[in-house]
């Protein structure tokens, strides 16, 4: 009788240890199976900057149509819209401030457009926007906005759709051109001409947001890519 439950107890002895191990190795065998998880894609950069390049270069567009739903569609809800004067927008300021026509200008041209991808959902994109006869009437006033503006615009894509999350922007100071100094005779040396220095207009930021034409849309005074 001792020698049979002798038996069951090795018995039973042999079953829990097989058993523990194919604990094991079930534990080892998926330990590897995540470690060896495919890793992320690499991000299409071509596909990427062609469909940023695109929204980028729709903001004139977007400022002379006036399409706030555009502004709405491309910027964040948590944008952060800085413009070229130091003024901030949201993106329902960006939006109401393109629907209301209050930026005119007889051209807006974006130029210099580099996109720089940092992963899949994240790109950066730099750019320069020319704009002829633009103005801001704003406060019963009128403020001048022609001239060249630098932006900076970074996006992300969030639900499969790229939106801009942060803008901001500079206005390209030129200096005036200088007097051309008399000519003087001989005795007398002519004093030196001195340089004004550049004008600057204080109004909102120059660049229009794209559906906010990257400031407000077409970068321009404003929210987003406005000056």
């Amino acid at each position: 009788m001792k020698s049979y439950f002798l038996v069951v107890i090795i018995a039973l002895a042999i079953g829990a240890f097989a058993s523990f191990q194919m604990g094991c190795s079930r534990q080892t065998t998926n330990s590897n199976t995540m470690a060896a998880a495919t890793p992320e894609p690499t991000p299409d950069k071509a596909a990427i900057e062609a469909e940023l390049m695109k929204i980028e270069n729709d903001w004139p567009r977007v400022m002379k149509e006036r399409d706030a739903q555009a502004v709405r569609r491309i910027d964040a809800d948590d944008a952060y819209l800085l413009g070229w004067d130091g003024s901030v927008a949201t993106k329902d300021e960006d939006a109401k401030f393109i629907e209301s026509g209050a930026l005119a200008a007889n051209s807006m041209e974006m130029g210099d457009l580099q996109v720089r991808v940092l992963d899949k959902d994240v790109a950066v994109v730099t750019g320069a926007i020319t704009i002829k006869g633009g103005s801001n009437k704003a406060q019963n006033k009128t403020v001048e906005l022609s001239g060249q503006y630098r932006f900076v615009d970074t996006f992300a894509r969030r639900n499969g759709q790229w939106q801009l999350i942060a803008t901001a922007s500079v206005k390209v100071q030129v200096p005036a051109a200088t007097a051309p100094t008399p000519k003087t005779s001989p005795a007398a040396a002519a004093s030196p001409v001195m340089k004004p220095s550049p004008a600057t207009n204080a109004s909102p930021r120059p660049k229009p947001s794209p559906p906010r034409p990257a400031a407000s849309p077409a970068k321009t005074a404003s929210p987003t890519k406005t000056p």
